[in-house]
């Protein structure tokens, strides 16, 4: 029997207890057909107050995530989307493989990573000389740089906002974003600017940035859910969440 609603398909996705933004970004720019089924990793101590903090709240994830992807296989979905994107980042190019191999080892589904997604998203744009805007800790920003260094990239900066917990990260204020923006962009040479950490609430503001910016400004809640639509062989053009899902 086919799902009423998911009929198309039905995506699991995994998300820390303490994300309040990506779930209505998904839901947002949903498209017909396709529904998001969310799995909670339960954050005990959303404290990430400097690196040792930040690192503590990844050695929850690391402990909860397989119950997590566990607890959403039994809707039967068809594929898994990360609504987190730290940890897809850890320990560079590497560490995202085999971070995409564990969750398809638990799952048997094929999986989209912010990590992946903003990869895929650079290369599309024809990007070289790329800046980041994260909520993280220095050390966060230390894994988003040795990814994208990695890949062959040239990071020409990164704003950390060094937010105090993992709630807070859904308080940072339009107003800030939009300054991180601004002052990326006029670092000399760079053509794409990219956003890491799931509950920062950047993907209709990232749209408009586009605009006033003229570069493109990767949402990493919506390169996400871009790839996972293409991934699947929905092309659908959705407005508002920026150019990826509406161009490409």
């Amino acid at each position: 029997m086919t799902d009423a609603l998911g009929w198309r398909r039905k995506f699991g996705v995994i998300a820390p207890s303490t994300n309040t933004i990506v779930e209505p970004d998904f839901y947002r720019m949903t498209v017909p057909g396709v529904t998001a089924h969310f799995s909670r990793i339960h954050i005990r101590d959303q404290d990430m107050d400097g690196d040792a903090g930040m690192e503590r709240l990844l050695d929850q994830i690391r402990a909860e995530i397989g119950g997590a992807c566990e607890r959403v296989l039994t809707c039967e979905p068809d594929y898994m989307v990360m609504g987190m994107s730290a940890e897809t980042f850890w320990g560079g190019v590497e560490g995202n493989r085999e971070f995409i191999k564990q969750i398809h080892d638990i799952t048997g589904l094929e999986v989209a990573t912010g990590a992946q997604a903003c990869e895929r998203a650079l290369h599309l744009y024809g990007a070289r000389r790329i800046a980041v805007v994260t909520p993280y800790q220095p050390v966060g920003d230390e894994n988003v740089r040795r990814f994208f260094t990695e890949l062959g990239f040239e990071v020409a900066g990164i704003t950390g906002l060094r937010c105090p917990t993992a709630v807070s990260i859904a308080h940072v204020a339009e107003d800030e974003l939009r300054e991180a923006l601004t002052s990326l962009a006029a670092l000399p040479g760079v053509d794409a600017i990219v956003q890491c950490g799931t509950n920062l609430s950047m993907v209709r503001l990232a749209d408009e940035a586009e605009r006033w910016l003229g570069l493109p400004v990767i949402a990493i809640n919506a390169a996400t859910w871009w790839m996972a639509l293409r991934d699947n062989g929905f092309t659908e053009r959705i407005e508002g969440a920026g150019s990826l899902l509406r161009d490409h």
